[in-house]
């Protein structure tokens, strides 16, 4: 209503009103980590701890063994933490998830919280809604059943252009007096309007109503001459719309009550139904239950619609009125067609060991049909229905919800439980909705995915992710997103960690040796801040592995370093700071000065830390091959800011009094980047070996098996 007058009745307050019941859901649902925030806070602790360790047994040495002095000891401290210490990890892990939302956001996924990006590439059950997630949302009326017949419908979208019709015969539906009652209730208890627009045909309200004014203007049906004086609105809770009509040709006393919904809810209400004459008989329940099962079974929405003469004179219709008496007219089945680039995208999430499950409020039958035609529902899979899983007790559904691909005649209320009961077994989930009552399943899900075009405010808000399109394809290229992102940071790690731990190495063995510091602080500053700037980022931008969607979701309780990345840190850590420590004392025993020798050393650092960040650009393929070289344009720009920066370090005057610093030549040059190059081949030595590793590993596990 945008005009006029009313009575308001309030019947509750606060939490006791439908959208406090909601709130209170929302903020009942426990908050749930991120599988990163996890990993890194993990990750932080251990490290912190190493660090602070080492520091102590180098002071301790330096200190007990060597008799080094205060000042000594305090520089060599400093310069080992700062050496250690990560610091552009937090940048760098906000910088890659900032550049994956910029990247989701030009495929319509919209993502509202940052951490929500890796979390993508963590899930491993995605539950759907069907209706315009995994079909087009563009319903057409296919099939009509009555007691006497059943009526074929033509035509496809919103457009009023097509036939009905019996096997292949056109028919003249006034003449078929239970197929005109149909068609009077379809298009009177309707609130859809389609309208020609330009040459388009374009609906207004809701598709599932559009299919049925459609179906009635391709029966000639004009509701001009009725007037609707009172109606029950369709709730998801009720399943049925119920209105009170008047035909304005006869008066008030052929007022009847019109009401079309699930044909379940309604069938329970039905005494009787509409004879080939357009008369009542005997209602046969069970052929309207082999009707229902048979249209569902070919993937079709199911609707029923019937009727019941009102009082003379009511102007009023509730649900007691229409409790039971009700007169069964037919059937209509809706075909919504699957979007093609969605059953691709549920291939490669299974060949990616992501499960998804259907959740939506049609027939048994309907859902299991649209199911297997959509690659979700395997032969022999079974269906549960919202009033079996209300019987069920969460110890009960947490037993039998991974092996249910498919939820039918489902509510709102029932995906917060199926998601929970996911949970209880590790499940990361990810959940769609878009009405009000959605909002505490997706708060509740480790990521809550909205439909951008049909959603609600209150499920944008309560989502990380909204759909821009309403599509699953763009889910599943959301999760392959995440994915490729936390493979960045696996890299970025990987590169971060050796790098910080080649520095910290080379003043823990010259302490520990008793030999004077190969670097200075200010010089392992500079080092940690030019790498930072500049390679550290570059991996951001990596494209996809080859192989991302060829792989099963990640265990979110693993490390986000295996076994062997670590030791890969630790290998590449000893060849670069092994190089740095060796130039240098070689430096110094060619008569180098200590400011020479130390450029030098930290020229060392940067030029094996740009070699081992091609070995970085992929986790475990070797790099030993022309792809190192392409498809990723940030890596020349770092190469080439790392070298201008270096050489800035090496020769700039003001540079020498700020750090220490000093020209070196051409022979110094020439000996770090033949080292740098050796750094890289060996780096891959690692890598093939450990390949090597994994193939032994699986042949293993495949005699077992």
């Amino acid at each position: 209503m945008s005009a006029g007058t009313g009575t308001a009745i309030v019947t509750g307050t606060g939490p006791r009103t439908e959208i406090g019941r909601i709130q209170t859901m929302i903020s009942e649902v426990e908050t749930l980590e991120t599988p990163l925030t996890k990993t890194l806070a993990s990750f932080g602790t251990k490290l912190a701890y190493l660090i602070l360790g080492a520091t102590v047994i180098l002071v301790l040495v330096g200190w007990l063994v060597y008799q080094w002095d205060f000042a000594e000891l305090v520089s060599a401290a400093i310069g080992f933490a700062v050496a250690a210490v990560p610091e552009g990890l937090p940048a760098l892990v906000t910088i890659t998830l900032a550049l994956g939302v910029q990247q989701m956001a030009r495929r319509n996924a919209i993502t509202r919280k940052l951490a929500a990006v890796e979390t993508l590439g963590s899930v491993s059950t995605i539950c759907s809604d069907k209706t315009g997630t995994l079909t087009k949302n563009e319903m057409t009326a296919r099939v009509v059943r009555t007691a006497a017949h059943e009526y074929s419908v033509s035509g496809a979208g919103y457009a009023p252009h097509g036939t009905i019709s019996i096997g292949d015969a056109g028919i003249d539906p006034a003449a078929h007096a239970e197929l005109a009652a149909l068609i009077e209730v379809m298009s009177l208890c309707n609130d859809a309007r389609v309208e020609e627009d330009g040459g388009q045909w374009r609906l207004v309200g809701e598709p599932t109503e559009g299919s049925l004014r459609v179906l009635g203007m391709k029966a000639g049906f004009d509701r001009a001459g009725w007037e609707r004086i009172a109606v029950i609105p369709f709730e998801s809770e009720n399943k049925y719309m119920a209105v009170l009509v008047e035909p304005e040709h006869i008066g008030a006393d052929a007022r009847a009550i019109l009401v079309k919904g699930a044909p379940d809810r309604v069938l329970d209400r039905c005494t009787s139904q509409t004879a080939a004459d357009g008369s009542r008989e005997p209602i046969d329940r069970a052929f309207w239950e082999a009707q229902i099962d048979e249209i569902g079974d070919r993937g079709l929405r199911v609707l029923a619609a019937a009727r019941k003469p009102a009082a003379s004179g009511a102007s009023e219709v509730d649900h007691d009125d229409i409790e039971t008496g009700l007169e069964l007219i037919g059937l209509v089945g809706i075909v919504d067609p699957p979007r093609p680039e969605a059953i691709d995208a549920i291939a490669i999430c299974k060949s990616a060991g992501i499960r998804v499950k259907m959740i939506t409020g049609d027939h048994a039958g309907t859902a299991l049909a649209i199911g297997r035609e959509m690659g979700i529902a395997a032969p022999g899979t079974k269906v549960l229905t919202g009033a079996e899983l209300e019987a069920m007790d969460d110890d009960e559904l947490r037993a039998v919800v991974r092996d249910v691909d498919v939820y039918a005649r489902t509510s709102p209320e029932h995906k917060i439980r199926i998601v929970s009961a996911l949970q209880h077994h590790g499940e990361v989930v990810a959940m769609t909705g878009d009405g009000v009552n959605d909002a505490p399943a997706l708060t509740q899900a480790d990521v809550g995915v909205a439909m951008g075009i049909k959603g609600t405010d209150a499920t944008k808000e309560a989502a990380e992710v909204v759909l821009a399109d309403d599509n699953f394809a763009t889910i599943e290229r959301a999760v392959e997103e995440g994915r490729r992102i936390y493979d960045n940071l696996r890299k970025s790690l990987l590169f971060l960690l050796p790098t910080n731990g080649a520095q910290s190495l080379v003043i823990l063995i010259a302490v520990l040796a008793g030999l004077a510091l190969p670097l200075a602080p200010v010089q392992v500053l500079w080092i940690n801040m030019v790498t930072g700037v500049t390679l550290s980022l570059a991996l951001a931008n990596e494209r996809a592995e080859h192989d991302i969607m060829d792989r099963k979701p990640r265990d979110v309780k693993a490390g986000i370093l295996s076994a062997a990345a670590i030791r890969r840190i630790i290998v590449v850590s000893i060849l670069i700071g092994g190089a740095a420590l060796g130039v240098f004392y070689f430096e110094r025993g060619q008569g180098a000065g200590m400011a020479e020798a130390q450029t030098t050393a930290v020229t060392m650092l940067a030029t094996g830390q740009l070699a081992y960040l091609f070995n970085c650009r992929f986790l475990d393929r070797s790099g030993l091959t022309f792809a190192v070289f392409r498809g990723n344009v940030a890596v020349w720009w770092s190469t080439l800011a790392l070298v201008v920066l270096q050489l800035v370090f090496v020769y700039a005057p003001f540079m020498h009094d700020w750090f220490r610093s000093a020209p070196i030549g051409i022979r110094e040059w020439g000996l770090t980047i033949a080292l740098a190059i050796v750094i890289f081949l060996l780096v891959e030595l690692v890598k093939w070996l450990g390949r090597v590793r994994e193939r032994s590993s699986a042949r293993r596990l495949d005699a077992v098996g």
